[in-house]
């Protein structure tokens, strides 16, 4: 079962409204369709692992029959060997009386160390210590004499047959554990794994958990999966297919929802306005607000960022307000700078080499401004005006003299600008070559602790 510290719900929150999602794959695990293994499939920083938890908890407080196991494989991956993982796990999840005659029944399975879970025949007790077999192999064969060779080759397959036994021994005692009640295990995390034990850890359950009450569901990045893959097996071997063998089923978690019922929104944009309410080192800014806080969302949605990497975005704006006193994003700030200090912390924190080239003068407009979501200069001013990603485009291409077409200006085109320009900063900022990439600049710097 799942730990019951920080026990979070989807009753308790469920901002990003993945209930229903929740819902369907329980009723996909009690239904009679084989999905298992049934991958939850998220790119890093999707809310996998809360998710997972949420999911088990709802299984939990719920009338379902299913005992869910939670296993956290990159914790347990510095131990090189999955089978005592997910026999730990199940252990764990047993009342103390069937511990004992479960242990009895997979120590046999476990102490023939089966590694690759006999991926291929006999193949996983040869490749047993292999860099040490082949070093000094062809001496040891012209010093052995065939008595030798023939009893070495005789225990090797003794051994490979007694492994297979104990394996059915330990299938049978998994199923009758499941009869009374579906065991279904939750296997998180195997995307940040090493490379071997996460490929190991889908070969124990295809090989020695296929066993009827017994399912899996693996929370995972399938990107990541398929890179562990062919980094065990070559970059020759077709992943995908590689990793049919072992996937019944799998679902993207998805990366938005629809507050309104109709607008779909990032995920991510509901977290940032989460974490700037909770925040007391941001409590006198407006990120949350319709001016600056459009702006960073336009930034997430941009970059798509992850609810992780909107955590880090948030701590870089908590980090800036608390080198400048709280002052550096103060709500009163005239637009303008906030706008222009916004886009400092955000390259500084996503696109350093965006940054550094700003600091060292060297601007290139299609850099900047493909982070703020932009192609080319607003020029569609009959009955539209430009958005504030458009407004800080026009700022730095004023002074960078893009010789890009697409960021160059007409000389009609810069007095438009000219006039909104000064609105922003209250008609106090008399622009000037580089002002506005200065206090881009000097946002940056602040974060490097420089000045």
């Amino acid at each position: 079962m799942c730990d019951k510290q920080n026990r979070v719900t989807f009753e308790t929150r469920d901002e990003y409204q993945r209930r229903p999602i929740a819902e369907k794959i329980i009723h996909l695990l009690e239904s009679d369709a084989k999905v298992s293994p049934l991958v939850i499939d998220g790119h890093w920083g999707a809310g996998k692992t809360e998710f997972c938890r949420k999911l088990i908890h709802l299984i939990e407080d719920g009338e379902t029959n299913l005992q869910p196991i939670y296993v956290d494989a990159f914790r347990a991956d510095h131990a090189d060997e999955p089978l005592m993982t997910l026999m730990a796990a199940v252990l764990k999840a047993l009342p103390e009386a069937d511990r004992e005659p479960l242990i009895k029944k997979a120590l046999p399975a476990i102490k023939f160390g089966i590694k690759t879970a006999l991926k291929a025949g006999t193949s996983w007790v040869l490749k047993q210590d292999a860099a040490d077999v082949v070093e000094g192999f062809e001496a040891e064969v012209k010093n052995a004499g065939d008595e030798v060779i023939n009893h070495a080759v005789e225990s090797l397959l003794t051994d490979h047959v007694a492994a297979k036994e104990s394996i059915a021994t330990l299938q049978t005692a998994l199923s009758d554990l499941a009869k009374e009640k579906p065991i279904v295990i939750f296997i998180d995390e195997l995307d940040r794994c090493r490379p071997d034990f996460a490929v190991n850890m889908l070969e124990n359950i295809k090989h020695i958990f296929e066993v009827d009450g017994v399912q899996f569901v693996l929370v995972t990045n399938f990107d990541q999966l398929r890179s562990s893959i062919n980094h065990c097996y070559g970059n020759g071997l077709d992943a995908q297919r590689y990793l049919d063998k072992f996937v019944q089923f799998s679902l993207s978690l998805a990366d938005t929802h629809k507050p309104n019922g109709h607008d779909a929104v990032l995920a991510s944009v509901t977290h940032l306005r989460m974490l700037v309410d909770n925040s007391e080192l941001l409590d006198n800014t407006d990120l949350n607000g319709d001016g600056v806080g459009e702006f960073l969302n336009t930034l997430i949605t941009a970059n798509r960022l992850s609810l992780r990497e909107v955590e880090t975005l948030v701590l870089y704006l908590e980090i800036y307000q608390s080198l400048t006193d709280k002052n550096g994003m103060d709500a009163n700030l005239p637009f303008g700078y906030s706008l222009l200090r916004l886009l400092g912390i955000f390259l500084y924190c996503f696109k350093s080499n965006v940054a550094e080239n700003m600091v060292r003068g060297g601007i290139k407009m299609s850099a900047i401004a493909a982070v703020m979501g932009k192609t080319q200069l607003f020029r569609q001013w009959e009955g539209e005006y430009p958005d504030d990603a458009d407004i800080v485009t026009a700022m730095i291409c004023m002074e960078g003299n893009s010789t890009e077409e697409r960021f160059s200006f007409s000389e009609e085109e810069q007095q438009r600008w000219k006039k909104i320009f000064p609105q922003l900063f209250r008609n106090g900022f008399s622009s000037r070559h580089s002002g506005f990439s200065k206090i881009v600049v000097d946002a940056i710097e602040t974060l490097k602790l420089k000045g």
